[in-house]
């Protein structure tokens, strides 16, 4: 494996739900399935993963009326998901 690179996010779940949820202050655990095209306990596993790394919180709520949970990038994440992106372009970089 190439130095640099995060092993959290090699797994192109888990580098794809890290760059969803840039975007948002949060997300919805149903959106980021359908988003991913996986199942709940796909999510849940690749979402249990970063969030032992510190990279994802979640907190559980009610939207329209149901209970819900809600998953955020956190600040260490965003960083390490900056310095992954940033492997990623150098190893990009190297191509010919």
């Amino acid at each position: 494996m190439t130095t640099g690179l995060d092993p959290h996010f090699v797994a192109p779940a888990r580098l794809t739900l890290a760059t969803m949820l840039t975007a948002v202050s949060a997300a919805e655990f149903s959106t980021l399935r359908e988003g991913l095209q996986v199942s709940d306990s796909v999510l849940s596993k690749h979402v249990s993963a970063l969030a032992e790394a510190g990279y994802v919180k979640s907190r559980k709520g009610v939207h329209l009326g149901r209970r819900t949970t809600w998953i955020s990038l956190t600040a260490k994440g965003r960083k390490a998901l900056s310095a992954h992106v940033a492997v990623l372009r150098d190893l990009i970089d190297g191509i010919e």
